[in-house]
């Protein structure tokens, strides 16, 4: 394992020879399980059943999937290899549509070697795990580079409000808002945490108190219709979130109920801000071509298994919605951070490292 300049606890996702190993969020806090696999079809379930979640490492998974089917090649034709990967491709790039990690990952190993004058086929084997290593390698030194330029916004006695789940589990390692959060803790800043439940999966019950009790920062849970009410009574002094997709116009797309904690921060002059790497920016797509995935009506029926309403109900069940960049106070990069004027400095940024 590289050197980082934080410690690393939580390993959500690993390269094993030719395997992908990962920590299947879905059964967390109650059991610690590891799932393996070398097929990219597993994989891909993983990412779509949300075994595997969170757009930094889902784009990390999905580059190691494409990189176990490289491995999992022992023939000598280029050509086969090629046809191989880019079908692994098309594949991984159908399990999640907004997150754009995952379409900014799939399309570096392309470009890098895919599309390359690579001749061989070991060659081109050695490219697409060294590529995916390489991504999964930078992400974890992002996460790490934006706990540290966030935590300067962060100060001694704050009380983080943070949505959804955007630590560890999210990503590689370390976290993107809980980095930051993380980052400010180990500086030895005295902060507390209010962490929303995150309906209807409950990653921020589940996962984000999780992370945080193994860290042994204080954290209080609040279901999310808490939120104007803990705000209201003063009880929160910033907000953190992460991102699954920043436009560069500044509209962020994120876990659902960000929007209305963002209105609420607005009304009570809460700094609101986001952490995200610069794999997360989609300079080309415009908002109203944003793909706002929506997920099955079961999830909301069923709380942990268990029927909560009439069965047959209709149900409305998008995973994400858009915030828009005059509530945003400012957006932590692992280059810097970003603020308005966003459509000036977005672009910026991101030339900084494409």
């Amino acid at each position: 394992m590289p050197n980082f300049p934080y410690p690393l606890k939580i390993k959500p996702i690993e390269w094993l020879d030719g395997r992908v190993r990962w920590l299947d969020t879905r059964l967390l806090p109650y059991e610690e399980v590891y799932r393996e696999s070398d097929d990219y079809e597993r994989i891909a379930k993983a990412i779509e059943d949300m075994e595997i979640r969170g757009a930094p490492a889902i784009g990390v998974a999905a580059a190691l999937a494409v990189a176990a089917e490289a491995h999992r090649y022992k023939g000598s034709s280029t050509e086969e290899l090629r046809e191989r990967l880019i079908k692994a491709i098309d594949r991984l790039s159908r399990t999640r549509p907004t997150a754009f990690n995952l379409f900014w990952a799939l399309n570096k190993i392309r470009a890098t070697c895919i599309d390359s004058d690579i001749a061989s086929a070991e060659e081109l084997r050695e490219c697409v795990i060294r590529t995916a290593l390489s991504i999964m390698e930078s992400d974890i030194r992002s996460n790490m580079e934006m706990g540290r330029n966030g935590s300067k916004l962060i100060e001694d006695g704050d009380v983080v409000l943070t949505h959804c789940n955007a630590g560890a589990l999210a990503t590689a390692g370390f976290g993107t808002a809980l980095g930051v959060i993380r980052a400010a803790w180990y500086e030895g800043k005295r902060i507390k945490v209010i962490a929303t439940e995150t309906r209807p999966l409950l990653q921020g019950a589940r996962l984000t108190v999780w992370e945080l009790r193994k860290e042994g920062i204080p954290v209080t849970l609040i279901t999310d219709n808490m939120v104007g009410y803990v705000m209201s009574k003063g009880l929160v002094t910033k907000v953190v979130v992460g991102a699954d997709r920043i436009l560069r116009d500044g509209h962020v797309i994120n876990k659902i109920g960000t929007y209305m904690i963002a209105l609420c921060a607005k009304r009570h002059n809460i700094p609101f801000y986001v952490v995200a790497p610069t794999s997360t920016i989609d300079i080309a797509t415009p908002l109203k071509e944003v793909v706002i995935e929506h997920r099955s009506p079961d999830e909301v029926r069923y709380v942990l298994g268990k029927l909560i309403t009439v069965p047959d109900v209709d149900v409305l069940n998008p995973a994400f919605d858009i915030t828009p960049p005059e509530l945003i106070t400012a957006i932590v990069t692992e280059k810097g951070i970003v603020y308005p004027p966003y459509d000036q400095n977005i672009p910026r940024v991101v030339s900084q490292t494409r």
